[in-house]
């Protein structure tokens, strides 16, 4: 995808969006449906398939063995985590807050497995932490940020103003994935020709 863009995804259509394979562990026979779905996403051509359970309650050693299961197709695995159950759905920020989040230490010892299983990068569900809460969660990210490899991690950050924060609390370095129409700004945020009050002309490196 080029030095400023690390995937794509598609997130429309009829048949591969995101939340699919969410949807056939739901199928009486997964096993059989999922091998159907990763061949041909193979047949088409793809190489990342993401793999969420926002809502799904599934346990950690299944978990790893659908991240194998995406390898033995010579496929990408893109799974994504976070503390939110019921993300995704666009639950109003009290709703979720009912529903309850999990303890972030969950959310890092999974992460760790998925990475020693081959997994090339996590990808952190905004929601609980950042998204359709009442306050951010900056503790879960810090949590995150400290006990996994920062460049083995990607945050969504489906808003400006969130960008904006880890950008400037972490660097330009730190991997996040927004909406296309975003790029630009977040990627001028970067480079510092653009900003807000605490960002303008304050996004520096000091490096060879």
């Amino acid at each position: 995808m080029g030095d400023h863009v690390d995937g794509l995804k598609f997130a429309g259509g009829s048949i591969f969006k995101g939340g699919w394979a969410e949807h056939l562990l739901t199928h009486p026979d997964p096993n059989t449906v999922f091998d159907r779905y990763l061949k041909k996403c193979k047949d088409l051509g793809l190489d990342v398939i993401e793999l969420s359970s926002g809502f799904l309650s599934i346990p950690e050693d299944d978990w790893l063995r659908l991240i194998d299961k995406v390898h033995s197709y010579k496929l990408e695995p893109k799974p994504e985590l976070g503390i939110q159950f019921g993300a995704g759905g666009d639950t109003p920020a009290l709703g979720l807050e009912a529903i309850g989040t999990s303890d972030p230490g969950k959310l890092v010892n999974l992460g760790r497995r998925f990475l020693d299983a081959g997994v090339k990068r996590l990808m952190i569900e905004s929601e609980g932490i950042t998204e359709n809460v009442t306050s951010w969660r900056t503790d879960v990210v810090s949590k995150i940020m400290k006990e996994l490899p920062p460049e083995r991690v990607m945050f969504e950050a489906a808003d400006p103003k969130v960008f904006n924060w880890y950008v400037r609390e972490f660097g330009f370095d730190v991997n996040l994935f927004v909406d296309h129409s975003q790029i630009v700004q977040l990627e001028c945020l970067r480079t510092g020709i653009w900003g807000t009050a605490d960002t303008w002309g304050k996004i520096v490196s000091f490096r060879p």
